[in-house]
């Protein structure tokens, strides 16, 4: 049971950081050393930090949207099992 809820590694999970720091670290220097005004600079740093919000939040959703469907399925297969079980004796 533990290794269904723990499928990633931990060298997959610092890959992951890693990658979402660089990115994230590379936008930021992107826009803060770009040629352009002040509040240009100001208005890309915000929609960077939506962006990265709302990749959270779908990423999130999703997620728990499949954790969701995996535990419905778990307890279909355990209400089929238990008819069969009941009817078979």
């Amino acid at each position: 049971m533990e290794s269904e809820l723990k499928s990633n590694s931990t060298g997959w999970l610092f890959y992951v950081k890693a990658s979402f720091a660089v990115a994230l670290l590379a936008t930021g220097a992107g826009i803060v050393f770009a040629p352009i005004d002040l509040l240009v600079k100001g208005y890309m740093g915000i929609c960077a930090l939506f962006l990265v919000s709302t990749t959270i939040t779908l990423s999130k959703t999703l997620r728990d949207e499949h954790e969701s469907q995996r535990i419905h399925n778990r307890i279909s297969e355990a209400r089929a099992q238990q008819l069969l079980k009941e009817y078979t004796e």
